[in-house]
Formats: C-alpha cells, sequence, structure tokens
C-alpha cells in the first residue's frame, strides 16, 4: 500500500479532512471507507493496514480531530443525518459508490442512516455495534444517562463526564430507571483529570449525548437487501450496551449479529495508547464478511 494522502472537503458549516491509501499495485476490489463516531481516522491505522490490496478511506467527523465545525454558521447541532451527508459527499470526492463501508460505534449508526438514504454509495455496510439506545427495553434510563452525560459535561468538564461514560459503557444488562439519579463516580479512578480545564469543544458530550440517543433506523429500507447491510458484534462485548444494541438491531432487521473478534474495539491496534484488541483476527473476519 502506498502512503495515505491527506484531503480536505469544504462542507456546510465545516471542513472535513480525509486520508486515501492507495494499493501499490492494480486491483479489481471495490474501495473501502472505515468511519467512526467521535473516533477520527487514526484509530483505523491499523485495520487499514490489513486491506493493502484496496484503495482505503477514512475520515475525521465534523468537529473531531483535523475536521472542523463553524459555530458561527451552524444552524442545529450534526447529527446522525449531517454526519451521513458529510460520508456521501467524501464518497462522491474520491470517486463515488458503490464502496464497502465499516462502521465503528456512533459511525455505525451514521452507516445505517447512509445506506438508507444513499444506498447507491455503498455495497456492503459492515455497522459494528451501533450504541442505539433507540432499539434497547430500557431506552428512556438509558437516554436519561447520556443526558446526564452532557450535563455533567457542561457543569464539570471532560474527566466527570467520561467516568460517567465508562461507567455506564462497562455495565452489564439493562440500567435501572434511577440510573442518572446515583452518586458521581470519581474521575481519578478511571485515571481521567478531575480539573475542568473549561474546554466545552468535545464532540461526543458536547453534541453526541443529545442527538444521538432518540435516532431510530429506517429499518424498513434497510432490510430490502440493496445495499447489503450486516450488524456486527464483538464475541466479548457481551451485554454491555453496544452489544445489546447490535443485537436488538439485527433482530429489527431480521437478520443474526456477525459475531467479530475482540470487543467494541476489537480491531484496534492501541492507537490512542489503549491495549491493542484482536486487529489481526478482526481484520481476517472482516474480510470474510465483505467477500460474502
Amino acid at each position: 500500500m502506498t502512503d495515505k494522502k491527506t484531503f480536505t472537503l469544504e462542507v456546510p458549516s465545516g471542513v472535513l479532512t480525509y486520508d486515501v491509501r492507495e494499493p501499490a499495485a492494480p486491483t479489481d476490489e471495490r474501495p473501502l471507507v472505515l468511519i467512526g463516531l467521535p473516533m477520527g481516522a487514526e484509530g483505523f491505522t491499523t485495520l487499514a493496514s490489513h486491506f493493502t490490496d484496496r484503495t482505503v478511506v477514512t475520515y475525521d467527523p465534523r468537529g473531531v480531530e483535523r475536521s472542523t465545525r463553524d459555530l458561527d454558521t451552524e444552524t442545529e447541532l450534526p447529527g446522525v443525518a449531517t454526519h451521513a451527508e458529510d460520508v456521501h459527499r467524501v464518497i462522491e470526492t474520491v470517486g463515488g459508490g458503490p464502496v464497502d463501508l465499516f462502521a465503528s460505534s456512533g459511525g455505525a449508526m451514521v452507516a445505517l442512516e447512509l445506506a438508507a438514504a444513499y444506498p447507491e454509495d455503498v455495497r456492503t455496510v459492515v455497522a459494528h455495534e451501533p450504541p442505539l439506545a433507540s432499539v434497547l427495553p430500557d431506552r428512556e434510563a438509558m437516554a436519561a444517562a447520556m443526558t446526564d452525560m452532557h450535563d455533567t459535561y457542561q457543569a464539570k468538564g471532560f474527566g466527570a463526564a467520561m467516568a460517567k461514560f465508562i461507567t455506564v459503557l462497562m455495565a452489564e444488562g439493562e440500567l435501572t430507571a434511577d440510573h442518572a439519579d446515583q452518586p458521581d463516580p470519581d474521575p481519578a479512578a478511571f485515571g481521567l483529570p478531575t480539573e475542568d480545564d473549561g474546554s466545552r469543544d468535545d464532540l461526543m458530550f458536547g453534541v453526541n449525548m443529545l442527538v444521538l440517543p432518540p435516532y431510530e433506523p429506517r429499518y424498513e429500507a434497510l432490510a430490502s437487501g440493496a445495499p447489503r447491510v450486516v450488524i456486527a458484534v464483538g464475541a466479548d462485548t457481551g451485554e454491555q450496551m453496544t452489544g445489546r444494541a447490535a443485537r436488538g438491531a439485527a433482530e429489527r432487521l431480521g437478520t443474526a449479529p456477525v459475531v467479530f473478534p475482540g470487543g467494541h474495539g476489537g480491531f484496534s491496534g492501541g492507537e490512542y495508547g489503549q491495549p491493542a484488541d484482536k486487529p489481526v483476527e478482526f481484520a481476517t473476519t472482516l474480510r470474510e464478511v465483505l467477500a460474502g
């Protein structure tokens, strides 16, 4: 694979930064687009290295890492549909569809919206553990917990909000109705900063915790079979929120989720300092699913 090339794309109220890795030799394989939310392109470095036979495209969502949001011209908070439009624009810019697309976490929600809104853009969509609160039996408690994270971020900053996020992310099984009323976890217990640095530009806590909980995919359109939509779940995720949501979404589509190695970040090679999960095994499974 050749070295990645980095480009920018102006979009309404923002500028997107995306990377293109071309194969070293000519190929008949479709381009592979890798997206996350709020994770940016850096988190897919290891996964991209396992697909040297394809053009691989990654990007930073607006407001993440190298991509920007223009708060002065923004008329509403960027939700799932806005990010899907952004991915559509990137796909058009790099040559158009249909591409294959792998999406992680919030990016998986974006991928489901893209597949419904722009089916011509994608051949196969692999949506890995979309955090769909709307499909959960404890949806109201989960939405309240996510709103509470936003409110905590606004009041106390990143560390306090991230401690609540980790607590919810790691919880096994349904949340109780009074979860958001429980005492705040100590950020120091998770190695997080206890001081508020005053910044309030984090996309996940400042925006996503408000706009993601009510999102409902267009299941009827997604179940049509064009494009092919695969819901993926990590073998190690268990009954945590994203695992439960993935299985719930697959059920709504009338399919079974495909089990991938590792957990929520099974493809991770430790790009952000965390231990690597199972990136080699994960990439092998993804290649098999895309070929199916």
